[in-house]
C-alpha cells in the first residue's frame, strides 16, 4: 500500500514539467501542496506577528494554552502556508494543540538572515502573548526545519528559554552540501538534486557568506543543550545525510534525539498526507511526541 501511494504521489509531482523561475516554482508548490484541502473541522485565522504573517489553527478538542509554532519548506524560496496547511492543521490535530503557521520572507528577494528575523519575531510574538516556552514546540521541514533549529541556537545565545521540543521533518542542515546521499539517492529523489539545491543556496546564501557558518548550516552548530529533537526523513531522498548526521551531532552532544527513516519515502512527505498512509502516521509520531514533551498552563 505504501509503495503504490508514494507511487502516486511522486505521478502527482511529475504530473507538469519543473518550473524555472522563482514565481513559477511558487505556484506549483502551492499547487501540489493544497491538492488535498483541510478538514471541515479545522479553524484557521490569518494574524499580523507583529509584522510577520501568519495562521492559527484550532481543531476542536485541541488545547489553544499550546502551540506548535510551524515553518515550512521551499528552499527558503518557496512555500508558503497554503502548501503547507494540511500539514501543519493535522500536525495540530496530532499534537492537540493550537498551530501557528509562519509565511517569513523568503530569497531571493529576501536572502539570508531575514527569514531567521522572522522566525525570531514570530517566537517572540507567541511569548508575548503569555504562552510559556515550555508550552510551545518549534517543527520545520526541509529549509524550515533549519529555521527551527537556527532559531533554538539564537534564543540559547540571548540566554532566553527554548522551546520544549522541536521537530523536523527532511530538514536541510547543510548548506555546504557535503552529504554523500545527494549523489547515491539522486536518481530515486523526485523532488530535491544538486543543481536545484545550488540554486536555492545561491539565492538564499549568496558569495561571500560563509555556508559553514552555524545559523545557515546547522549541521556544523554546537547542539549541546538544545531540547529534545524529533527527526523524521525518507529513504528515497538526497537530503537524508542531513537528516543522519544531524542526529549524530546531536546525540553526540548529549541531545534527547529520536531519527526516523521512513522506508521510500520522499521529501517532505507529510505534506501529502491525506493521500499517504505513512504521511498521516509520520504526523501521529510528530504528535505523539510533542504531547510527550509540551507543558499545559500552570
Amino acid at each position: 500500500m505504501a509503495a503504490t501511494e508514494i507511487d502516486a504521489i511522486r505521478a502527482l509531482l511529475g504530473s507538469k514539467p519543473r518550473p524555472v523561475g522563482w514565481s513559477e516554482r511558487r505556484q506549483r508548490l502551492d499547487e501540489v501542496g493544497s491538492t488535498w484541502p483541510i478538514a471541515s473541522d479545522v479553524k484557521c485565522d490569518a494574524v499580523d506577528c507583529d509584522g510577520v504573517p501568519g495562521e492559527w489553527s484550532l481543531v476542536s478538542g485541541s488545547d489553544p494554552s499550546r502551540v506548535l509554532l510551524y515553518f515550512h519548506g521551499g528552499g527558503y524560496c518557496s512555500g508558503s502556508i497554503l502548501s503547507h496547511r494540511r500539514m501543519v492543521t493535522e500536525a495540530g490535530r496530532a499534537a492537540q494543540a493550537r498551530t501557528l503557521a509562519i509565511d517569513y520572507r523568503r530569497a531571493p528577494e529576501h536572502p539570508y538572515p531575514t527569514a531567521h528575523e522572522d522566525a525570531l519575531t514570530a517566537w517572540r510574538f507567541l511569548r508575548k502573548q503569555g504562552i510559556p516556552a515550555a508550552s510551545i514546540a518549534v517543527g520545520g521541514d526541509s529549509a524550515g526545519g533549519n529555521l527551527a533549529l537556527g532559531l533554538i541556537s539564537r534564543l540559547r545565545a540571548a540566554g532566553e528559554d527554548l522551546p520544549a521540543c522541536a521537530w523536523l521533518v527532511s530538514p536541510w542542515t547543510d548548506l555546504t552540501m557535503s552529504g554523500t546521499t545527494l549523489d547515491t539517492k539522486d536518481a530515486i529523489d523526485p523532488l530535491i538534486h544538486r543543481t536545484y539545491l545550488a540554486e536555492l543556496a545561491d539565492a538564499y546564501a549568496p558569495s561571500p557568506l560563509d555556508r559553514r557558518d552555524p545559523l545557515i548550516s546547522p549541521l556544523f552548530a554546537d547542539l549541546a543543550g538544545f531540547p529534545p529533537l524529533l527527526i523524521q526523513v525518507g529513504s528515497a531522498e538526497t537530503l537524508l545525510a542531513d537528516a543522519t548526521r544531524l542526529a549524530a551531532a546531536a546525540g553526540s552532544n548529549d541531545v534527547e534525539v529520536s531519527l526516523e527513516i521512513w522506508p521510500h519515502m520522499i521529501h517532505a512527505w507529510p505534506v501529502w498526507n491525506a493521500g499517504l498512509e505513512d504521511g498521516r502516521r509520520a504526523l501521529a509520531k510528530a504528535g505523539q511526541f510533542i504531547r510527550a514533551h509540551l507543558q499545559g498552563p500552570p
